[in-house]
């Protein structure tokens, strides 16, 4: 079986942390004996790009014996969708589905029509994976929805020594480290929120630092996932945000706000919360951490998420997409006429 997998977010020289859940994934289903081709969609211009790989993807297919096309990103389905001679499975991640959320926390402008466009987009493959019940439900939980969160390379992202990891990364033995996980300048992470948090816990303990991590390598971010106490985790919305099943696989207590599917992630682990985007609320749960200072087990409830799992998962939707169009394609030989797929009706 080979794929081609066309994605926008893809780990380069000069931006390593960005799409590296979707470089695990290639890893993952290479491993699993997938022979996987990846075409990247970078650059400045990004419509420019999209247009450019409408043409990349032809040619690739006329070139290469590829099985079905794999897009991570609406938009990047969008480019896969306009060819028909290979199948097209699309993985949604968040806003490509759930919508755009601008600086004030509000529904962005363009917001309604990227859902339309990603419900459309949705109806139009052959497999849509989603990454949580929710998004799975905006799609009417149609037989070609999955529900596959990305998964996480347990081998990286392992319990280590806190003091051992804070002596790698140069940080004090001492303070006491909040750690927010993302690009502060996207309005969906909601850092404000984070950094009162955290503002105000060092008014009442000047021990306490905030740490904002987001453009460092994969082992780098494991260290400072053991480095730290806790993560603050503020978004407005999530499809399954990776840095929280990674934590947990760390071992590193989590207060999150309750979205995607971060609640069902936690589950009952001691020493994360869920809780409302609010200062006291997640101040409260935070202070007993930074207190107790002890890591939790969370590690147990993301086991399912190995790259191993979730490979498979991914290797039974190709099969089944190829399975059926392998049935409509023997049926076109017998009667001479396609029968449709009803969704592209």
């Amino acid at each position: 079986m080979k794929a081609l997998i066309i994605t926008p977010i893809y780990p380069t020289a000069e931006s390593p942390a960005i799409g590296t859940f979707v470089k695990t994934q290639v890893e993952s289903l290479r491993q699993a004996g997938v022979e996987v081709d990846v075409l990247p969609l970078s650059g400045r211009s990004r419509k420019w790009n999209y247009l450019k790989a409408a043409f990349q993807l032809r040619r690739r297919l006329g070139e290469n014996a590829i099985d079905l096309v794999h897009a991570h990103i609406g938009f990047a389905g969008m480019v896969a969708r306009t060819q028909r001679q290979v199948p097209v499975v699309v993985t949604f991640h968040g806003s490509d589905l759930l919508g755009l959320i601008n600086e004030q926390g509000k529904t962005a402008f363009l917001s309604p029509l990227v859902v339309r466009a990603g419900k459309m987009l949705a109806r139009h493959v052959d497999a849509a994976i989603v990454q949580n019940c929710k998004m799975a439900a905006l799609l009417n939980n149609a037989p070609n929805v999955f529900v596959i969160s990305c998964e996480i390379d347990l081998n990286t992202f392992r319990p280590v020594e806190k003091n051992q990891a804070r002596a790698a990364l140069g940080l004090n033995q001492d303070r006491k480290y909040l750690l927010f996980a993302a690009n502060p300048q996207i309005a969906v992470k909601r850092f404000p929120l984070a950094q009162a948090v955290a503002e105000e816990l060092k008014r009442r303990d000047g021990s306490t630092e905030l740490l904002v991590v987001y453009k460092e390598p994969q082992d780098r971010l494991a260290l400072f996932l053991n480095a730290c106490d806790a993560l603050v985790f503020t978004s407005y919305q999530e499809g399954s945000p990776n840095i929280v099943k990674q934590a947990m696989a760390c071992n590193l207590p989590i207060v999150s706000t309750d979205v995607g599917d971060v609640r069902e992630v936690l589950a009952d682990a001691k020493g994360c919360y869920v809780c409302d985007a609010d200062v006291d609320a997640f101040v409260k749960p935070l202070e007993s951490i930074l207190a107790g200072r002890e890591r939790t087990e969370g590690r147990a409830k993301v086991e399912h998420l190995s790259r191993p799992f979730v490979a498979r998962e991914i290797i039974r939707v190709y099969e089944q997409v190829l399975g059926k169009r392998s049935s409509q394609v023997q049926e076109r030989n017998q009667t001479g006429v396609l029968i449709p797929d009803k969704r592209t009706q």
